[in-house]
């Protein structure tokens, strides 16, 4: 008797609601494997319209450091350099900032500031990219070409990174607009992460006397590290593919420069800057999707080794070592 009440609470009660249950683990799962097709075919279309130019340059496009289009000579060095230049700008400036905002607004900010100024932080978030980039051309660029740049030259300027002229057209422009657009996205998850930080994290701080720095420092940043680690990693993951921004303030000039005063280019920029011009020349419209294809790799790197470091930080959360 137990054994077919137990069967009857497991059954189907109809032919019907199988078909449906049915039908709901189809679509769901239609819905979710469309996403893994989705990418894959974009990687194979740009592969398959890459290929002319991997064929013709070989390895000399992922070697090479000299870029001059009218001689034919392309190299994705120069764009990965840029790229990588700016990103990394964007993250010493704007994830100490970031950090800080969500700090205070998790922290120690009353109650009736902190969604008006939450509002207006992810508010930028919705900002057009062109919006920052003529920003960066009309007042960015001037300002600091005639106030910031001199004083990092006279400042700074043995270590080759700030040397000449300022011209306000620089990779160190293009690095300020990048750290300001990914402001919003690392300060709201690091918030949601800092303010999921259990309140016995900050009571058992405070029981044994620690200042409110302290707590947070211990108590908060400790525990909520991973969410902040992965929210930098994808402000860095906006930064290595923003565009327009980039394109109108960097200066895009392909050579390789560790003056953060001199322009420079990135691999979207690249693409973005002669997509228009070279749409009639199929090599060059080769040359142009090999470099999407670097920028992908590029991405998914990064992505890969953010799960890798967030996984390792996440041990100890879950093993509660990151309690006091």
């Amino acid at each position: 008797m137990d054994m077919r009440l137990r069967w009857a609470s497991f059954r189907p009660k109809s032919i019907r609601a199988l078909g449906g249950d049915f039908a709901f683990h189809l679509l769901v799962g239609i819905v979710a494997f469309s996403a893994f097709i989705l990418v894959w075919v974009l990687v194979a279309q740009m592969v398959y319209g890459a290929y002319p130019s991997m064929k013709a340059l070989g390895f000399r496009f992922l070697t090479d450091t000299s870029w001059d289009a009218g001689k034919g000579l392309f190299t994705v060095i120069p764009l990965v350099v840029g790229t990588l230049t700016t990103s990394g700008i964007a993250l010493l400036l704007g994830v100490p900032i970031s950090v800080g905002i969500a700090i205070y607004l998790s922290e120690l900010s009353p109650a009736w500031i902190r969604e008006p100024l939450s509002f207006v932080i992810e508010l930028l978030a919705a900002v057009p990219s062109v919006i920052y980039g003529l920003w960066g051309i009309y007042f960015l660029a001037p300002v600091l070409s005639h106030n910031v740049d001199p004083i990092l030259v006279s400042l700074l300027g043995w270590t080759n990174l700030f040397q000449g002229t300022a011209g306000g057209f620089s990779k160190l422009t293009a690095g300020v607009i990048l750290a300001i657009m990914i402001i919003p996205t690392v300060a709201s998850i690091s918030k949601e992460a800092m303010m999921a930080v259990p309140n016995s994290q900050r009571e058992a701080a405070l029981s044994l006397g620690a200042t409110r720095y302290q707590t947070t420092r211990i108590g908060v940043l400790t525990y909520a590290r991973s969410g902040i680690f992965g929210a930098a990693i994808l402000g860095l993951g906006r930064a290595v593919g923003e565009t327009m921004a980039v394109a109108m303030t960097i200066g895009n000039s392909p050579k390789i420069s560790w003056n953060l005063l001199d322009p420079g280019t990135t691999m979207a920029s690249m693409i973005a800057n002669n997509w228009g011009e070279d749409i009639g020349d199929p090599f060059k419209l080769s040359v142009l999707l090999e470099i999407a294809v670097v920028l992908f790799v590029v991405a998914l790197l990064i992505n890969v080794f953010a799960r890798l470091v967030i996984g390792k930080a996440m041990k100890p959360v879950q093993s509660g070592g990151a309690g006091l």
